[in-house]
């Protein structure tokens, strides 16, 4: 589908007189005990039965269709019409299917955790040199807890749980609470958005009371909505940054190794060598998460094994005294001997905690069992023995602390092990690497990232995507890192700020979770926060400490992505509140309607626009410059709603604008952050149509049950009120009829329509009261006749610019930061393969 496209068409600024100058205030629905939607302006007087429109211009004053008792929303109607949930894509499963998918997860989400046992030691010993053998111990206990509470505790017990749908990541948290408060900034909630098979909000409990002053508190504060964004947006761009560092330290790491194998090897050759390694793995990033995981996950397997094969030599060969770290008093003894240099310490402790996040934000690939029951059963197991092993070594061997895995290894298997490292190592930078994918797919769901091409590179989990864009802006990046920073220590550190950014959003959104939506005891969430968010900025202050050793081109790195994230959230904000204040009034449009003559000629028009209610004014742009406009017109809005799939039977939502006689609809296409959008326009129109035709036979069997043997008030509204003319193919449409004022003097004589073919002689048709049921047919049959004369996609491309009056620093983010965005940026027609020959375009632009 298309939101808008660039185009050469006409501008003019909101100064001219075609749009009312409505209130930017979005009018909220509230639900009544009985779940029936009233508007906020009608339920003092929303018992009086008005018939006529079921309208969206609030502001205009203009009727609505109100049934007996309280108001009904045609969007809720329309929405409660719901096939069931969504099946879970991963319940169906054979025990083969199980285990394959256990390969693709070890190649996909543990490979960054998998590998820290590469480079956590060197950089803690980097920064707190081994005095003694308690000094190991002391690390190692430090070592053996973060990865406990951390990726154990906190990701596997607590966080995976709280993912939408299936879906992990900053953003999918944020969702989630979008769903349940209404925190977007973006004023287009529905209450028909509820409806959604996949919305399932919480049933209140015994803890609603809290969550209540929670929700109300969230809502009616600007300041906490802007807040909680913030955070959201810092999140995701340490989320874009971790993508950056991980591969550049993994792989980094790895090769480094060759150091020791062949002492010739100079870091500069290890820097050139890890380049070209990098460049291979994002090359194949395009075969997809299925392909590559399937091909790597054995690999990642054997790693595994082999690191708890070789721990397991290292404990029987050296020092099996340290299995005394599983006594937390070592970590004090450690802090207490190193003191300043303990604390400089945690920042390479942190590492060994590296891809917790890539575990929750990759969870859209894989189902949450299978994550748990790996990392318990296989993963931590192997990861605690490595490390085990590790400082049984330097036990005796003090000396070796820089490259101290790959010192640890037997003579005999030094090379295959050093192989299946590299290889390690490559696969868990795939890790975050995906991780950045879906969450820019999120972000720009949801308003907060440029459109940019995704391609879906699986039939069957729509989850698994690939961004060329952000897959080379990476590779450029991590190139440019690894030659800029050639110290390991460095790179952890980097490695630690981008890590512990996301950790600490994440931690803070959870218990926002947990306080809204799980409704748990809160001295439950209390304890986690204090806790988790209490070590995690411990942590934090160690790496922060460090920053100016050359990792701060990290932190400038993600101000800059949360910048762009910032400027196109506040512009698209900013666009969609002033299409809102400038929508076009009922009475307008029926003066214009009347005053111009507009003559409807054959077709559908398919109007994008991006306001969920009104009329944009666009249209009356579209008015003003075309002579003439379809015989049916559809205001088409692609709206995002906080699940991540809504259903195909779910998809549209229709409303009628105007009485029956003028064929104006108003239509939400709905879609969730993890849908496809690559549809094929036919079917995509057939689809449309089927689900308008559903909805008019709706409401003529609600409006029957309604009138109960009374006239029917719509019958002058029909189609017959209006003389017809027979098309050349065939369809019967009415000709010169104003847009929207009821053509009444029958003697006056058709005009000729605006065609080359000939028209063949119009004819009469009875205007009298027709049963209801030939009513809905004729209409059904306009409809199909109409799809038949063809469709056209009006596309309104609307621009802001900042008026002359405006701070300096607004002019510079809408006129140059934002333009440039939205310039550059991927249009949303390029979802649809429309000919160009169906395609109309007018460009309007706001000041604002």
């Amino acid at each position: 589908m298309a939101e808008e496209t660039s185009g050469g068409g006409s501008e003019i600024t909101n100064g001219v007189g075609l749009s009312s100058m409505d209130s930017i205030e979005s009018k909220w629905v509230y639900q009544n005990d009985d779940e029936s939607e009233v508007d906020e302006d009608e339920e003092d007087g929303g018992s009086e039965h008005r018939t006529g429109l079921d309208s969206e211009d609030e502001e205009g004053g203009e009727q609505r269709l109100i049934r007996t008792g309280p108001r009904i929303d045609s969007f809720d109607v329309e929405a409660l019409d719901i096939p069931g949930a969504i099946r879970n894509e991963y319940e169906d499963f054979s025990v083969g299917k199980r285990i394959v998918l256990a390969f693709q997860t070890l190649g996909v989400v543990f490979g960054d955790v998998g590998t820290s046992p590469l480079y956590t030691f060197d950089v803690m010993f980097t920064k707190a040199p081994i005095k003694g053998k308690e000094d190991v111990i002391g690390a190692l206990s430090l070592v053996l807890y973060t990865l406990i509470l951390i990726p154990l505790v906190k990701y596997v017990f607590v966080v995976l749980w709280a993912n939408d749908d299936g879906e992990g990541g900053t953003f999918a948290l944020y969702s989630l609470i979008c769903r349940h408060a209404k925190v977007s900034l973006l004023p287009n909630q529905l209450p028909s958005d509820a409806r959604i098979s996949s919305f399932r909000l919480k049933v209140p409990s015994a803890e609603l009371e809290r969550s209540l002053k929670i929700k109300e508190r969230l809502e009616n504060s600007q300041t906490l909505k802007r807040l909680l964004l913030m955070l959201v947006l810092a999140g995701t761009s340490m989320v874009i940054a971790d993508g950056v560092v991980t591969p550049a330290m993994s792989v980094m790491s790895a090769v480094g190794g060759l150091k020791v194998g062949v002492t010739a090897i100079e870091q500069d050759e290890v820097r050139m060598i890890s380049v070209a390694c990098l460049v291979i793995l994002f090359s194949v990033q395009k075969f997809g998460t299925s392909k590559v995981g399937m091909a790597v996950g054995p690999a990642l397997f054997i790693w595994f094994c082999s690191l708890g094969g070789i721990g397991i030599y290292n404990l029987v060969k050296y020092d099996s005294s340290v299995l005394r770290a599983f006594n937390p008093i070592h970590i004090y003894i450690f802090f207490k001997r190193n003191s300043t240099k303990a604390w400089y310490a945690l920042g390479g402790c942190i590492l060994c905690a590296t891809g917790s996040e890539a575990m929750f934000a990759d969870l859209c690939y894989f189902s949450v069992r299978s994550v748990q029951l790996t990392f318990i059963f296989l993963v931590l197991p192997c990861l605690l023995l490595g490390y085990l092993g590790q400082a049984a070594y330097l036990m005796d061997n003090s000396s070796g602390a820089e490259h101290v895995f790959f010192n640890c290894i037997p003579t005999a298997a030094f090379w295959p092990v050093l192989f299946i490292a590299t290889i390690a190592a490559l696969i868990s930078s795939r890790a975050m690497t995906t991780a950045t994918f879906s969450c820019i797919k999120q972000s720009t769901a949801l308003g907060c990232f440029p459109r940019l091409k995704i391609i879906h590179t699986s039939r069957k989990f729509m989850g698994q995507i690939y961004i060329p864009v952000i897959n080379w802006f990476l590779l450029a990046m991590c190139v440019l890192f690894v030659c800029s920073i050639a110290s390991i220590t460095e790179i952890g550190n980097a490695y630690g700020i981008a890590e512990l950014g996301v950790m600490m959003m994440t931690t803070v959104l959870v218990t926002i979770v947990m306080l809204l939506i799980w409704q748990i005891n809160i001295i439950i969430v209390l304890s986690f926060v204090v806790f988790f968010l209490g070590m995690e900025l411990t942590f934090f202050s160690s790496v922060l400490g460090s920053v100016g050793d050359g990792s701060w081109i990290i932190l400038v790195f993600a101000i800059v992505m949360f910048l762009i994230m910032f400027i196109w959230n506040y512009g698209s904000k900013l666009k969609y509140e002033t299409e809102v204040k400038q929508k076009m009034s009922m009475d307008l449009m029926r003066e214009l309607g009347s005053n111009l003559g507009t003559i409807r000629a054959p077709g559908i028009g398919l109007l994008y626009n991006e306001l969920a209610k009104g009329i944009p004014a666009i249209f009356g742009h579209f008015l003003t410059t075309l002579p003439a406009i379809h015989s049916m017109i559809i205001f088409v809005c692609i709206k995002y709603v906080p699940v991540p799939v809504v259903l195909q039977s779910e998809r549209f939502l229709f409303r009628r604008v105007c009485p029956k006689s003028y064929h104006i609809f108003r239509c939400i296409a709905r879609y969730g952050y993890k849908d496809v959008r690559k549809e094929n326009h036919q079917a995509f129109e057939q689809l449309l149509i089927e689900s308008l035709e559903k909805f008019i036979r709706r409401e003529a069997q609600e409006r029957s049950l309604e009138s109960d043997g009374d006239d029917d008030n719509d019958s002058e509204d029909d189609l017959t009120s209006t003389r017809l003319v027979i098309a050349p193919n065939g369809s019967v449409y009415s000709l010169n009829v104003p847009l929207l004022a009821e053509f009444k003097d029958k003697s006056e004589p058709i005009s000729e329509a605006s065609t080359s073919k000939e028209v063949k002689p119009e004819m009469s048709v009875d205007s009298s009261n027709s049963d209801p049921e030939q009513s809905l047919e004729r209409e059904l049959s306009f409809i199909r006749k109409a799809k038949d004369s063809g469709v056209v996609y009006l596309l309104g491309h609307g621009d802001i610019r900042a008026r002359k009056d405006s701070w300096f620093i607004k002019k510079l983010v809408i006129n140059y930061f934002y333009a440039f965005l939205r310039k550059n940026c991927r249009r949303g027609i390029a979802n649809l393969s429309v000919p160009h020959s169906h395609l109309m375009q007018v460009g309007m632009t706001y000041m604002v």
